[in-house]
């Protein structure tokens, strides 16, 4: 896939979708050449989560909270716990960066397929932890806003890991 903003055509969903591909393509790039080690450091004594592969992790799992379990009514079989309520992040450095990367694009492309043929005006089955009730629009939106904001955070820890930097 071709890491570009720039849509092929200018409706709304066209600009949404190649918006969340191109976050998500964004978060590909900046893991490429990445250590394993650099992937699992957590060199922020305030955020011990917060590194790479747990923000890779967590990026795949908030998709899948959206999509599968408010959008579409499924159970939600993530890995977090009333326990460990950030347990996708904390499962994240246990898993080779490569693999989560997989993972999280072929979750994206069964989620381009599934969504290609939802209404943006559709309501999620299921509230968000506030209570409010969302439609695909909203989702879509706060994907990409969680993406980008996430993408930041990667940016960041990537320089610490091996001084790389880029856009």
């Amino acid at each position: 896939m071709v890491r570009s903003d720039i849509p092929e055509a200018w409706d709304e969903r066209a600009v949404l979708e190649r918006l969340l591909d191109y976050t998500r393509a964004t978060v590909r790039a900046k893991c490429e050449g990445l250590s394993e080690e650099g992937a699992r450091s957590a060199p922020l004594g305030t955020s011990p989560l917060m590194s790479i592969s747990g923000l890779v992790s967590h990026l795949r799992w908030v998709e899948y909270s959206w999509i599968q379990v408010r959008l579409f009514g499924e159970d939600d079989h993530g890995p977090w716990t009333d326990d460990d309520p950030d347990r996708e992040m904390r499962i994240g450095v246990e898993i080779p960066l490569a693999r989560l990367l997989a993972e999280y694009e072929e979750q994206a492309e069964r989620y381009r397929g599934l969504l290609r043929e939802v209404s943006l005006d559709t309501w999620a089955r299921k509230p968000t932890r506030e209570g409010h009730i969302v439609n695909l629009r909203w989702i879509y939106h706060h994907l990409i806003e969680e993406t980008a904001r996430h993408n930041g955070h990667i940016d960041i820890l990537r320089e610490m890991a091996d001084g790389v930097t880029g856009d």
